[in-house]
């Protein structure tokens, strides 16, 4: 294993280089040059020159050891991203403060979503053909067609400004359970019909085998079947779906986080596409793709962890 490890690893290095040379040639050569944007229009010549020297957009692109790629390399590799064009923070310090709120948001909702929908998925196939598993499969599909939008603005108008449960906009004086319990609620009921729609379908290849009956035939209580033996070899699947979305936490959740004014990276992120921040952006796409390639390996070894047949020799 430690063999296939260390080869996954230097697999990423190309990975993360192609990344890095998309997002370089995408905002520096098909962006164009935003030195007006940063100065102003109504910037003189001399201030244009100063910011392009700034940020290093005066040296050749790509043939020179000091161009812009090979800084542009060096720098994301020591996660120097430099400052925010939009208030001339460090966008590093930018990334700290937000993941905090990002993470109480979406950590919560993972762990509500994955543990509910695989509860629920189990006992909605135990009880295959009846009303109740017709009745959650309409309700799935409902729910998979009503719009993300529609949920929070249910939850804003009716749980929040009619019935007052709950804040209707962060406040810095909540804490953190208060501003994200109600994103947190629409953040389950939203991810709940298409997780338990895919959990169902696993259950239900699990359940047509012949060792589910031969366990029920040997006097096992269907508690102990659905969840030590259909859930265990259920796993190959499960681990797909949750550990490669695990990366996805860190970049908090784009509309809720607007939505609501929770001051995370999802909301980070909203502000600098509208800004044209591109230095932002950047560092957000570069941290995305390491923790996605990062957590695909992860995957691999749950892999061999719950199903010993599987070796990664």
């Amino acid at each position: 294993m430690t063999a296939y490890i260390i080869r996954r690893l230097l697999y990423t290095i190309p990975i993360v280089f192609g990344v890095l040379l998309i997002t370089f040639v995408l905002f520096n050569l098909v962006g164009g040059d935003v030195t007006d944007q940063i100065a102003g229009k109504a910037a003189s010549k001399e201030t244009r020159e100063e910011i392009r020297q700034e940020y290093g957009w005066d040296k050749p692109l790509f043939l020179s050891w000091d161009s812009q790629f090979f800084n542009y390399l060096k720098n994301a590799v020591t996660f120097d991203f430099g400052r925010s064009w939009e208030d001339r923070e460090l966008i590093i310090d930018k990334i700290k403060r937000g993941a905090g709120p990002s993470l109480s948001l979406t950590i919560p909702m993972f762990i509500g979503t994955v543990v509910i929908s695989i509860s629920l998925a189990l006992i909605v196939a135990f009880l295959r053909g009846t009303i109740i598993d017709a009745l959650a499969v309409l309700l799935c599909v409902a729910g998979m067609s009503i719009p993300f939008l529609s949920f929070i603005l249910f939850g804003q108008y009716f749980l929040a400004f009619k019935w007052g449960l709950f804040p209707v906009f962060f406040r810095p004086d909540l804490s953190p359970p208060q501003y994200v319990a109600l994103p947190v609620l629409i953040g389950i009921a939203a991810g709940l019909g298409g997780n338990l729609r895919f959990y169902r379908t696993v259950m239900l290849d699990e359940m047509r085998n012949d060792y589910v009956r031969t366990a029920f035939a040997k006097g096992l209580s269907t508690k102990r079947v659905l969840f030590k033996h259909v859930l265990k070899n259920s796993m190959i699947p499960i681990i797909t779906q949750v550990v490669l979305a695990i990366p996805f936490l860190f970049l908090g959740s784009l509309l809720l986080e607007r939505f609501f004014g929770i001051p995370g990276l999802g909301y980070l992120m909203i502000e600098a596409i509208g800004a044209r921040d591109f230095q932002v952006i950047n560092a957000m796409t570069y941290i995305g793709a390491i923790l996605f390639v990062i957590f695909n390996l992860i995957t691999d070894i749950c892999y061999c962890l719950v199903d010993p047949r599987i070796t990664l020799e």
